[in-house]
């Protein structure tokens, strides 16, 4: 089972690491850094990731993962990423995001017609590529598998491992990496979070959401409108 990760700079690493430590423990898998070059990554917050593969060497994937973080807003003017991401998808079993890699797939033309979910922050940009934001921490459809902000890549990956495996494997890997998170105050959306807090959090965003936000709106006119009545592209096997 073929599983790989976009790797690209400026990307959340907890997006990739999170998944990838679940997924990396799934039997059979074998896991895939992908990026344009073999050259380390740096991600938005200084760690150095190493690709270990190229869109040009990278066989077949079964399982398309995602990432988000700031380096995503580059990567929606990036014909070479977004068609590295079409091919790949014509022959995954799995096509799926973490946070605003979802806006990445979006901007490939890959969720036309799904429901699809990603950072709280960003969920409302889904629509300009033709899907449907559903603010769930993990959405399924089809063969569609979005997650939302950041750490909900755990709760992601546990649920892509009972799909693609069975849900006894599922759990025997969350046993395994004891999660059962307990945090000290529930403030991690903005359903929860003290206005205070979350007003604070919209200013200091302000100024990149704008940036993000053209970013997508480009993207998403480049992309051509879906034929009227036509169905979602159908589940890839």
């Amino acid at each position: 089972m073929n599983v790989g990760f976009l790797l690209f700079p400026k990307l959340t690493q907890l997006d990739l690491t999170g998944p990838y430590e679940v997924l990396a423990r799934a039997p059979g898998a074998k896991l895939h850094l992908v990026w344009k070059y073999p050259d380390p990554v740096e991600s938005d917050r200084g760690l150095q990731l190493t690709p270990t593969t190229t869109f040009t060497d990278c066989p077949q994937l079964d399982i398309l993962c995602v990432p988000g973080g700031p380096g995503q807003v580059d990567l929606m003017d990036d014909q070479e990423t977004l068609d590295f991401l079409r091919r790949q998808a014509e022959g995954a079993k799995w096509v799926t995001s973490v946070c605003t890699g979802s806006l990445i797939l979006g901007a490939a033309g890959l969720l036309q017609g799904y429901r699809a979910t990603s950072h709280w922050a960003s969920r409302d940009q889904l629509s300009l590529f033709g899907a449907v934001p559903d603010d769930a921490r993990v959405v399924l459809d089809r063969n569609r598998l979005t997650g939302a902000g950041v750490t909900a890549g755990l709760d992601f990956a546990f649920q892509l491992v009972g799909a693609a495996c069975d849900e006894r494997t599922a759990q025997a890997i969350q046993l395994a990496l004891e999660y059962e998170p307990q945090p000290p105050a529930w403030a991690g959306t903005p359903h929860h979070a003290p206005a205070d807090v979350l007003e604070e959090a919209k200013l200091k965003m302000a100024a990149f959401m704008e940036k993000r936000l053209a970013a997508s709106k480009r993207a998403a006119a480049r992309l051509a409108p879906p034929a009227e009545g036509a169905a979602a592209e159908p589940w890839l096997t």
